[in-house]
């Protein structure tokens, strides 16, 4: 019942029949995770025009100004790109790390991945080398069901590798589309949280281990600057559950940041991590991921409004992005002119009702954008850049020709 009503939007939209898109991206939550195969074979077979299927399965996903969590829901977008400006890659059949046979270079991928593979980041970086922009977009894809991905090409399967390929349906790894550079797409980033200390310099570490900041026990400055007693630890360990960490390379010719000096938000080049443990013998924390001595470090805390306001900037640099005059800045529909579609990936700590009301976050982006078509999913981290992000958004419009 569900693909049926997706199939008679989707004709109901439709303005020449005798014409489908080729690509087609699909949504779905977990609900209907063991329903994913024959759901795929249902639209192909009734949309056999679009060749190639792009996807993930999640405990939420979203669509044009609401979102669906942890409910029964199927979203898809076809998406009117020509065969060769796109590819589709997975684990069987990855993307190449040159130019292929027919001359398609990518510029910028859309992808999905699965949070528990091995060096995750690494292969993350390295897709991001095999494009022109050196430019991801996507999220780790996660759910009661596994990391489910879609990933259906219409250049068919590698010999031997087995049904996988043919179906379309990936457990795990990583799979996605490929656009070519005269595909026009703007990306931006949205963080969710706001600092609520001074960027300090790691000055020693080790691994995950922060040993010292500024030149001084690192849980010292941790404690310090939370204004938390070192002798009382149930104090300590509750307020640490609501603090993260922002991580930052220093720039090339950085300065010491000045003490006290507290941003008015973090930018797009800040990863936000967990604080995952204390080690009082050696004054230092650890925390849910590698430090290098020489970067930054900012506390912050989840905090709504920063969200909204921080979404509405994207949208707002978005519209810029796209050459929008005053009179359309005051106008969105005029913007939205320029968006031929969007996809949207935001973090599974956002979903639901932390932006005040259900569909609250979607519902911003359309204000913003006006009613272009979108589609997306809630994600256990966040892909742009060549980065894995946590607690952000990440906003892609694909700019009309």
């Amino acid at each position: 019942m569900a693909a049926a009503l997706v199939l008679a939007q989707l004709r109901a939209q439709a303005t020449d029949a005798d014409t489908v898109p080729p690509l087609g991206l699909v949504y779905l939550t977990d609900h209907y995770a063991e329903h994913a195969q024959a759901i795929l074979d249902h639209l192909g077979a009734e949309l056999p025009q679009v060749t190639d299927w792009v996807g993930a399965v999640g405990v939420g996903i979203c669509a044009s100004g609401v979102e669906y969590w942890d409910e029964p829901a199927l979203t898809v977008m076809l998406c009117d790109v020509a065969p060769e400006r796109f590819r589709v890659f997975n684990g069987v059949a990855p993307l190449s790390a040159t130019q292929s046979a027919d001359g398609f270079e990518a510029q910028t991928a859309l992808v999905h991945a699965d949070p528990a593979i091995p060096d995750l980041d690494e292969l993350v970086r390295e897709l991001a080398e095999r494009t022109l922009g050196h430019y991801l977009f996507g999220g780790l894809v996660a759910s009661r069901a596994g990391s489910l991905q879609v990933a259906r090409s219409s250049r068919g399967a590698v010999a031997g590798q087995g049904r996988c390929a043919a179906e379309g349906l990936f457990q795990g790894g990583l799979s996605g589309v490929a656009f070519g550079p005269d595909v026009g797409i703007v990306s931006r980033v949205t963080q969710g949280v706001r600092p609520v200390g001074s960027a300090r310099r790691v000055t020693a570490a080790d691994g995950p281990l922060v040993l010292a900041l500024d030149g001084e026990p690192a849980l010292d400055v941790l404690l310090h600057d939370l204004a938390l007693p070192s002798h009382d630890l149930p104090a300590i360990v509750a307020r640490l559950r609501q603090v993260l960490v922002g991580l930052q390379a220093p720039p090339a010719a950085a300065a010491t940041p000045r003490p006290g000096r507290v941003p008015l938000r973090l930018g797009d080049d800040v990863l936000v991590r967990h604080i995952v443990g204390l080690d009082p013998a050696q004054r230092a924390f650890l925390v849910a991921d590698h430090v290098a001595p020489g970067t930054l470090l900012t506390l912050c805390e989840r905090h709504v409004q920063a969200a909204r306001a921080d979404l509405v900037r994207i949208c707002a640099e978005i519209r810029d992005a796209l050459g929008a005059d005053e009179e359309a800045l005051r106008a969105p529909v005029e913007a939205s002119a320029r968006v031929a579609g969007a996809v949207y990936v935001s973090c599974n700590g956002r979903g639901g009702g932390h932006f005040g009301a259900p569909s609250a976050e979607l519902q911003i982006i359309r204000q913003a954008l006006g009613e272009v078509p979108l589609v997306g999913f809630f994600a256990a981290g966040e892909i742009a850049h060549h980065r894995v992000y946590g607690y952000t958004g990440v906003l892609t419009v694909f700019v009309a020709d």
